[in-house]
């Protein structure tokens, strides 16, 4: 599953789900044009299925809630 998104700055994202191998689900938000970069933001997902449906519904500004919480990987 992959979405585009813009930052507030303009920056274009690609924004992906992730896996931590303890389990945990992250949005992971990949610079498009750069190898870079890259951030992320956990997930309150107990399930891939979950994570992936939670992510595909946000909206732009739930996409935006997402990356202002996001950290660098």
């Amino acid at each position: 599953m992959l979405r585009a998104f813009t930052d507030p700055e303009g920056g274009e994202w690609e924004v992906t789900l992730g896996r931590e191998s303890w389990g945990a689900f992250f949005a992971l938000f990949v610079p498009r044009g750069r190898v870079d970069g890259i951030r992320q933001t956990l997930l309150e997902a107990d399930s891939a299925d979950g994570a992936s449906r939670d992510l595909a519904g946000m909206n732009e500004v739930e996409l935006r809630r997402l990356f202002e919480r996001s950290e660098p990987r």
